[in-house]
């Protein structure tokens, strides 16, 4: 049986990593402007335009797309794990918003990228987060209570956003795009401090994996095996804003990635965090990518916003969870 366990995770690894290349590669060779990759082999005035193409357009955002679903599934697990609800996700509690409403505010100072963009989204996921989970503990609110303080919070912070785009109309603009999601405007200066952040904070993630279980047993059983476990969740929170609000200072406040990804990897290989936080990353960063060349292509030559595919894929799969799950109670 362990055997069978053993070879059942490695076959999802496997598929993980194929699926990430398959994604990536796609993502480069497939969108709006056709590219023949016989002109990179050769000279003249089409050999750059297909290289430029590759390396300023598509480069840049295929691998903000592939650390965007990497950090924002990442970052869902990681929050389930600590409000112990499998419905939560960055999108849902409003660690998305909070991050949205920092980079606005931000944005309407003239700060539109590089390091004090991801810090003040940063500041603003863990604002929220902090909030949502002081909120459920002081208050011992239910599983089904946390999704709707998420709610109330989403709104709250939706409207703060509005009222700032309200007396900065020029923002209003890049703020639809920024709303639904959008790997468009990406470029390496704004995309290279985002990709340190993210790597950083999966590491130490990854690291404290072990003490993600611990956590998930339990307040009462947590604090039995010697864990500290306010200080563990404030780290683990901190960790979980970190990746969230990064990503949404570089693409927006994507959707439903936080909460499908994990959910999916825990129902097909392992609830263990030890499995289930890598290979959200991989099959985050995958799902995005691929979601992110959909919507180039599909209505080609106009582009989507890649937040309405995530948003017509998520939302389905967020009903059945709650049909089937009954709320988030079920059991894995």
């Amino acid at each position: 049986m362990k055997h069978l366990f053993k070879s059942k995770i490695a076959y999802c690894y496997l598929f993980a990593a194929l699926f990430l290349l398959f994604s990536g590669i796609l993502g480069l060779l497939v969108g709006s402007t056709r590219l023949d990759l016989r002109d990179l082999f050769s000279e003249g005035a089409s050999h750059q335009t297909t290289l430029r193409i590759l390396l300023y357009v598509r480069l840049p955002r295929v691998l903000g797309s592939l650390f965007c679903g990497a950090a924002l599934s990442v970052a869902g697990a990681v929050i389930q794990g600590v409000l112990s609800n499998r419905l939560a996700s960055p999108s849902l509690i409003g660690v998305n918003a909070g991050a949205g409403l920092a980079v606005t505010l931000c944005s309407s100072l003239g700060l539109l990228g590089g390091w004090p963009l991801s810090l003040s989204a940063f500041l603003g996921a863990f604002g929220a987060a902090l909030l949502v989970s002081w909120g459920a503990k002081a208050w011992g609110a239910s599983r089904g209570t946390v999704i709707l303080m998420g709610v109330a919070l989403n709104a709250l912070l939706g409207a703060l956003s509005d009222t700032i785009i309200t007396f900065s109309p020029e923002l209003s603009i890049t703020n639809s795009h920024f709303k639904i999601g959008d790997f468009s405007g990406i470029t390496y200066l704004r995309l290279l401090p985002a990709i340190v952040i993210i790597l950083i904070s999966m590491l130490a993630v990854f690291t404290l994996s072990n003490a993600l279980d611990v956590l998930t047993l339990g307040e009462h059983n947590a604090r039995g095996l010697g864990m500290n476990t306010a200080a563990m969740r404030v780290i683990f929170l901190l960790l979980a804003a970190l990746l969230a609000g990064t990503a949404v200072s570089l693409a927006g406040l994507l959707s439903f990635v936080g909460l499908l990804v994990p959910h999916a990897v825990r129902r097909v290989a392992s609830p263990a965090a030890c499995h289930l936080l890598p290979l959200s990353a991989l099959f985050g960063g995958s799902f995005v990518s691929l979601c992110d060349t959909l919507a180039r292509v599909i209505f080609a030559p106009y582009e989507l916003p890649v937040g309405i595919i995530m948003a017509f894929l998520g939302a389905p799969f967020f009903l059945v969870i709650l049909i089937r799950g009954k709320g988030g109670h079920e059991h894995d």
